[in-house]
């Protein structure tokens, strides 16, 4: 059960005042108060929640953002930042006695500078408008999260997204080189730029993956690669889990990192199948599809020593891409993935974990296990090179006790990434999804330090609070005071 902060009743007294004020501030359409119109942001992706805004302010300059976070300082208001409510993880989550600042109206390409291979955007552009943006030019934007013809470029600063190719060419941390971004006392700050390397604190580092507790983003500068020359795609089946995680593990281990390299369980690979008809094989327990890029010469010798590991491994069956059009089409099942498993089950949980590869069989055969224990399925489809798993637990929201049991289950998953030595979250972030695990992984001076770099940049907590932390830090006394979210009201969320 998801707990929020007690809604604080000398804001919601001033509703009235707070709107106005917010309407001289960002005029004509930027305001939306009335209730039908705020429930398009009541929730982000992760549906299961959902709040009211007290209001949605939609700035379209940066100045206007910096007079908005401006005013909420000056009156004590709290502000939840959005891109494009594609979080899965609550991150974008409205507060009912909140301000949601919501970036969608920052869509330009600012500046394209093929030398530097860089573009710089705003952050409402999407993931894959860069690209298409860029590819004029021979060039891309390497990472690309499944939501990518819709998530934000904000929205992936906020939750170091990764996505199909970040294996080889890193997530979004790796390829953001610059941001813009106002803190909540109205400063507008640089960090970064066309350079390749900052000389001083990585506060860049900082801000990407801060989940908009620190600042909202209003500019980012991206690292654009030119295009390989070509690629393809390996379409692996495996009668076993343990075969297909064995055979990710050699692949890495013999010195080889493809373009991408992901797994699909049986559940997940039926739905895909069905929903693209692909040519996914559908006697196989386990999938892999394994892209290979760069010249000719060097994508064929990978793609032999690959079929030999997966022969070793005792793979089924194994077929590569004859053309780019059987490529795209072997990705397009594993991109549509996520809706594919929305036709077999009226709701799901997708979770979100990163473990050591070499830990993938022995993590999955456990989720069967679990399986049995909660009574629920889970369809597997996730990024096998890197071991970021994406668990998506079956429920029907309309069954009593089904949504909890889902929830239960994932905690359980969860908590056994960290059991094994990975971590809570690969890109989805923590937001309130998995706020209250974040003890399994840190103790409490973890979570007091991370919280001190919070309150550098907003020692009122009022940017996104409620996420992230389970327990809340008073920045006014760092040093002694620490509020315990038991010495607090955290009404539950109404849950559909």
């Amino acid at each position: 059960m998801i707990q929020m902060p007690e809604p604080d009743r000398s804001t919601l007294s001033r509703r009235d005042e707070i709107v106005a004020a917010l309407r001289r501030i960002v005029p004509g359409e930027g305001v939306i108060d009335s209730e039908r119109e705020r429930r398009a942001f009541e929730c982000d992706a992760l549906t299961a929640y959902r709040q009211l805004p007290m209001v949605v302010v939609l700035p379209d300059n940066t100045q206007q953002v910096v007079e908005v976070l401006r005013y909420c300082k000056a009156n004590n208001v709290k502000v939840v930042p959005r891109g494009a409510g594609t979080s899965l993880s609550g991150g974008a989550l409205p507060l009912a006695d909140g301000v949601l600042l919501g970036m969608g109206k920052f869509k330009r390409i600012l500046e394209i500078d093929v030398a530097n291979r860089c573009a710089v955007v705003q952050p409402g552009v999407t993931n894959l408008g860069v690209t298409h943006a860029v590819q004029a030019h021979g060039l891309y934007y390497a990472p690309d999260p499944s939501s990518q013809i819709a998530c934000t470029i904000g929205g992936n600063v906020a939750e170091n997204s990764g996505g199909v190719h970040c294996l080889k060419y890193g997530l979004t941390t790796n390829n953001v080189i610059g941001v813009e971004f106002v803190t909540m006392d109205g400063e507008v700050v640089r960090l970064g730029g066309k350079h390749f390397d900052a000389g001083d604190y990585d506060l860049l580092g900082v801000m990407v993956g801060s989940e908009g507790l620190l600042g909202v983003v209003t500019e980012v500068t991206v690292r654009v690669l030119p295009t390989a020359p070509g690629a393809r795609a390996l379409l692996i089946g495996f009668s076993g889990i343990e075969g297909a995680a064995d055979c990710v593990a050699e692949i890495i281990g013999s010195g080889i990192i493809p373009g991408g390299m992901e797994m699909m369980d049986r559940l997940a690979t039926e739905a895909a199948e069905a929903f693209v008809r692909a040519g996914y094989p559908l006697d196989a327990e386990a999938v892999l599809i394994v892209e290979l890029d760069g010249c000719a010469a060097e994508v064929d010798h990978l793609i032999a020593t690959i079929e030999k590991i997966a022969g070793d491994h005792g793979a089924t069956s194994c077929r590569a891409s004859q053309s780019e059009a059987e490529r795209l089409l072997f990705w397009a099942g594993r991109k549509a993935a996520f809706p594919a498993v929305g036709r077999i089950s009226p709701d799901y949980l997708c979770m979100d974990g990163t473990i050591p590869r070499k830990e993938i069989g022995r993590v999955l055969l456990r989720m069967k296990q679990l399986e049995a224990k909660y009574g629920l399925r889970v369809a597997n489809v996730f990024h096998a090179g890197d071991g970021n798993l994406h668990p998506l637990i079956l429920y029907d929201a309309n069954k009593p006790g089904e949504l909890q049991a889902a929830e239960d289950f994932g905690a359980d998953i969860l908590r056994l990434c960290v059991e094994v030595g990975g971590v809570l979250t690969g890109e989805h972030g923590v937001g309130v999804e998995k706020r209250d695990l974040m003890d399994a992984m840190f103790n409490e001076t973890d979570l007091n330090q991370q919280q001190r770099l919070k309150c550098s940049f907003d020692e009122s907590s009022l940017l996104n609070p409620g996420k992230v932390f389970p327990q809340l830090c008073r920045c006014a006394e760092l040093g002694r005071m620490h509020v315990r979210a038991g010495q607090l009201r955290f009404p539950d969320l109404p849950r559909f």
